[in-house]
Formats: structure tokens, C-alpha cells, sequence
């Protein structure tokens, strides 16, 4: 991996002028366009059509910020404008994407970061978004079923809903079709819907449950519905359900739920989080959701905690941080808590060199332009170095004696979730139940082009304090257990929580963890062999701090 991260650095940088202005469809900026006189690079044509000059702006962010910008060719070798094929420009920007995330291996396995959905391939790390389109409150056309945001903005009826294969065929498996998790707040939350519930008809349609790749597509587009009627059992105790739920806009905590549950005298912490949501308070800081969790876990005198991350595909940096300030002992304060490490280029970047990124505003957190001395405050102020780049720990709440910690995990467990399980491992026992990780240390801050797309690529990789990371394949449990989603959160039925619970209390059991012989069979006759989302979900780690060069 040294050999991979440590190559020849680059001495030119690539300055790019980056068109901002809006298209008719484009939402109305928030703030002024960086203008600059056009700068000739060499090799590199200095007009050409809006998409061209887009696709050449892609390649040479790239090219100096991306992670392992030492494995791209030359402008004239890559040659961005040659991915113009397809009707739609924010197609040809993911082809572009993609190819640029072909040209470095995963150093374990020696193979390009991807991965497959639905028979197709996807960088693994990188994607482009479209703001036009990530509107909560747009029509039914757009994203509909994208889950809460990592601003806690959700549109839809408020459930999380899985294709559980049944049998070992990905494209024709017989399946089921189960609510994994309820979003706070929405529509599902306020009628009562439980995760652990079996969706058996949808507006009165049975759901035949015999093939997935003939009944997918109806099923998605009814759940898409502004009304939709479902109706089914509890999975567990085969109790019916019929509730119709409405599709809104809503604002959800990322807290599912939280506990806390005594097993052989130790008072042990429960915790399901969603995302890394925004702190409601980034000036504090402080964060009215998980708050109040902390606080009662510390009334309660709590001593270990387990922490159910299974779902949780990322979010913001600085969230991470704080949940990790929370979880913390005391005696770690001032301690280092995880490094970001940018590629060379950036590094070795000295602050009077002018670079393409000067095109970026770095915008407060309300979305404002920033000034120091007249001059607009961009990306390329930054301090991109390790020691710019290190967090310490600094306590937060009232909790402070807790040793142990154990974290639910899944494949679906990736980049600000993992690095909180990774800052944690040096100070405290850290342990995991479930199943391998998604697998991504490396994280990015977005570039917006047009004014329009944001472009998020790995920009740098994080370690610990004892300079671990690269845990590009995934963490691996040392306790394997398949998911379980037929018992709501927190049951210590649930046979992750189960789990967890026996490492911290080993052989001991509770009043509300005891099971009748029927409902464990039950559980344990559906053989789960894939899974496959209804909503698409977030998955990254934003840098969303500043730390502009003295």
C-alpha cells in the first residue's frame, strides 16, 4: 500500500477555468460565480461546448486532487471529451467518473474499486450529483425513493424496505419483501409501521413472491405512489397490519432508537443510528438527537455501550467526530482521534501557488460566501498536510466511563462509520458483530461544476492514532451474524443485539430477551441468501471542516 500512495509527486498543477453559469433549469445560485481570465494549460483546448469543458474540468480536478492522481495519464491520453456519447450529460460525467476510478487497484486485491448493482458496474468511491435533482420537495420524477439525506431531509412514506432472497438465483429468487427500519418522522413513524413487518400486498395487489426480477419493477414504482396501502404480518409472531401511508416532506432524526439494558449488573448503552446527519448546532457544537441519548445513558450509569451502525452508510466528518467525543473516556481528551491524508500533490501544495481549485468558494455552513481581506475565501486555502489535517479528541457530554463498545455492522456499514469504529480502537475495546464492512477509508469534499453538479471523488484516506486505515476490503467481526430484520431495534431477541450483548455479558440473559421455541423456528426458517434495496441510500465521508492556512 506504501508503494501505492508514495509515487513520484507532481509538479505542475492544472488551472481550469470552470463555467458557473446556470442553466434555465438549474436552481438560482447561492452565492457569486468565481470568474477568472481563461489560463492556457498544455494540451488542454480553452473553448469548446459547455458538456466538453465540464468533462475536461472532471479529468483535471482529478488529476490534482483525486487520492491517487499519480496513476492518471496526460490530458491528450485520457481524452475527457470522448465520453460525449449519450443524450443525457450527467450519463457521460458518471462514464467519465468511472473510467477515472479504473486507472487505480484496491491494494489488497489488486483489482479497480467497483462494484456491481443490477448488472451493472460503478466506481466504488465516487459519484456525481445533479442539485437540480435532489430537491425532497420536486416531482414524483425525480430520486423519489432516495432515504433521509444527510441533512435529515426526507420525501417519501418513511420505510426501508429489502428484497430478501430466498433462493440462490440473483435474477429469478423467490423472496420477501421486509421493512428493515422506519424513519422518524415520517409518514410510517406516525402510524405505527415496525421494522420486522412483512409487506405481503401492496394497494391490494398480492406480492406473489415468486420471482424478483418479474415483480421488482411494479412493486418499486407502487411504493413510489403519493398514497400507497400496505398490508401484511410482524415476520416473528404473524400478527396482520393494514395501514396506508402518505408520501411527505419531513425531517428525521437519525437516532432509531436507543435504550438502555441491564444484564448481569452492568448497565449497557443501545444505541441505532441511522447517518451522520448535520449537527443541529455546528456553532456549539452540540446535536439535540444524540444529546439527549448520551445524557440518559450517563443518568443511567451506563458501562458499555453497543452501537447499531448496520445501515449506516456515512456522512459528515465532523458528526463522526462529535459521536466519537460522546462514546470516548475522558482521559483521551487532547489525544489524537484520526488523521486525513491527502495525496502528495496536495501536501506538497505551497499557499501562494495559485491551483484549480481557486475556482471553488469554500462557503459557510448556511451556504455563504466567505472573505479575508477582500478576497473570496476558496478550496485552495486550505491546509491540505497531515498536521493540518489531525483531530484530536475533545470529551463531550456527561458520559465517561465507558470501556467497551460494540458496534452492529453490515455491508452497508461504510466511510464515517468505520472511521469512528477506527478513531475508537486505540483507546477503548472495541468489538464487532455482524458482517464484513462496506470497506472505504477515504473520503472527499464536493466539486461543484456549472454551478449545477457536484462532483465527490476520494480526495484522502484516514488513520488512527496508530496510523491504521487501508481497510479497503471491509472490517471483519470477529463475531459473524446474519442480519436479522425481523425484530424491531433494541429487541434483545434480534440476534445481532443478541450477539453483542453476550460479549459484553457473557451467558446472561433478560425478562425481554426470553423467545418461545416457535418464534426462534420461525426466524430461523427463512434462509436469507442476498438482499437487494428498494432506496437508494448515502453512502461517503464529507469533510465539511475548514482549516484555511495561517
Amino acid at each position: 500500500m506504501k508503494d501505492l500512495f508514495t509515487k513520484n509527486r507532481f509538479s505542475i498543477f492544472f488551472v481550469f477555468i470552470v463555467l458557473m453559469g446556470i442553466m434555465a433549469s438549474c436552481k438560482k445560485s447561492s452565492h457569486e460565480d468565481l470568474t477568472t481570465t481563461p489560463v492556457t494549460t498544455t494540451g488542454v483546448p480553452t473553448a469548446g461546448s459547455r458538456k466538453q469543458l465540464t468533462l475536461d474540468s472532471i479529468f483535471l480536478y482529478a488529476k490534482q486532487i483525486y487520492f491517487w492522481n499519480d496513476a492518471l495519464p496526460e490530458y491528450s491520453a485520457f481524452n475527457p471529451r470522448q465520453f460525449s456519447g449519450k443524450s443525457a450529460d450527467l450519463d457521460n460525467y458518471d462514464d467519465e467518473l468511472y473510467k477515472i476510478s479504473q486507472y487505480s487497484n484496491n491494494p489488497t486485491t489488486n483489482k479497480p474499486f467497483e462494484y456491481s448493482g443490477e448488472g451493472n458496474l460503478y466506481p466504488k468511491y465516487s459519484y456525481i450529483n445533479d442539485k437540480t435533482q435532489d430537491n425532497p420537495d420536486a416531482s414524483a420524477s425525480i430520486n423519489s425513493r432516495a432515504s433521509v439525506d444527510t441533512e435529515g431531509n426526507g420525501f417519501d412514506i418513511g420505510i426501508r424496505p429489502i428484497f430478501y432472497l430466498t433462493s440462490d438465483s440473483r435474477e429469478n429468487g423467490s423472496f420477501v419483501l421486509l421493512i428493515t427500519a422506519v424513519y422518524p418522522g415520517s409518514s410510517a413513524a406516525a402510524n405505527g409501521v415496525q421494522r420486522g413487518w412483512q409487506i405481503q400486498k401492496i394497494n391490494g395487489n398480492s406480492i406473489s413472491g415468486i420471482s424478483y426480477s418479474t415483480e421488482n419493477a411494479s412493486i418499486i414504482n407502487s411504493l413510489d405512489g403519493a398514497s400507497v396501502k400496505i398490508e401484511g404480518v410482524n415476520y416473528v409472531d404473524k400478527v396482520p397490519f393494514s395501514v396506508t401511508l402518505t408520501k411527505t416532506s419531513y425531517k428525521s432524526s437519525p437516532v432509531y432508537t436507543s435504550k438502555v439494558i441491564t444484564r448481569a449488573g452492568k448497565k449497557i448503552g443501545y444505541l441505532a443510528f441511522a447517518r451522520f446527519s448535520t449537527l443541529t448546532n455546528l456553532s456549539a457544537p452540540s446535536d439535540a438527537n444524540l444529546d439527549p441519548a448520551f445524557a440518559s445513558f450517563a443518568a443511567a450509569g451506563v458501562t458499555d455501550l453497543v452501537v447499531d451502525l448496520r445501515y449506516n452508510g456515512g456522512g459528515y466528518i465532523n458528526t463522526a467526530e462529535y459521536l466519537a467525543n460522546l462514546i470516548a473516556p475522558a482521559g483521551v481528551a487532547g489525544k489524537t482521534m484520526f488523521t486525513e491524508i491527502y495525496n502528495p500533490t496536495m501536501q506538497a501544495k505551497a499557499r501562494t501557488t495559485k491551483t484549480i481549485l481557486s475556482n471553488q468558494p469554500l462557503l459557510t455552513s448556511d451556504g455563504k460566501i466567505q472573505r479575508q481581506e477582500g478576497k473570496i475565501v476558496t478550496y485552495d486555502d486550505l491546509d491540505y498536510t497531515p498536521a493540518g489535517n489531525t483531530t484530536n479528541f475533545s470529551k463531550k457530554g456527561s458520559l465517561n466511563s465507558v470501556t467497551n463498545v460494540v458496534f452492529i455492522v453490515s455491508a452497508s456499514t461504510a466511510s464515517a462509520s468505520e472511521l469512528l469504529i477506527n478513531a475508537l480502537k486505540p483507546y477503548m475495546n472495541v468489538q464487532l458483530v455482524g458482517r464484513t464492512t462496506y470497506g472505504k477509508p477515504v473520503g472527499f469534499f464536493p466539486i461543484t461544476l456549472e454551478n449545477r453538479y457536484e462532483v465527490y471523488m476520494p480526495l484522502f484516506e484516514t488513520q488512527n492514532a496508530n496510523k491504521e486505515g487501508g481497510y479497503y476490503t471491509g472490517m471483519v467481526p470477529g463475531t459473524t451474524v446474519s442480519d436479522n430484520s425481523t425484530y424491531p431495534f433494541g429487541d434483545e431477541r434480534e440476534s445481532n443485539l443478541a450477539a453483542a450483548l453476550n460479549l459484553i455479558a457473557p451467558g446472561s440473559t433478560s425478562q425481554s430477551a426470553t423467545s418461545t421455541v416457535t418464534e426462534r423456528t420461525r426466524a430461523a426458517s427463512l434462509n436469507f441468501t442476498d438482499m437487494k434495496p428498494v432506496n437508494s441510500e448515502f453512502n461517503g465521508m464529507i469533510e465539511n471542516r475548514t482549516r484555511i492556512r495561517k
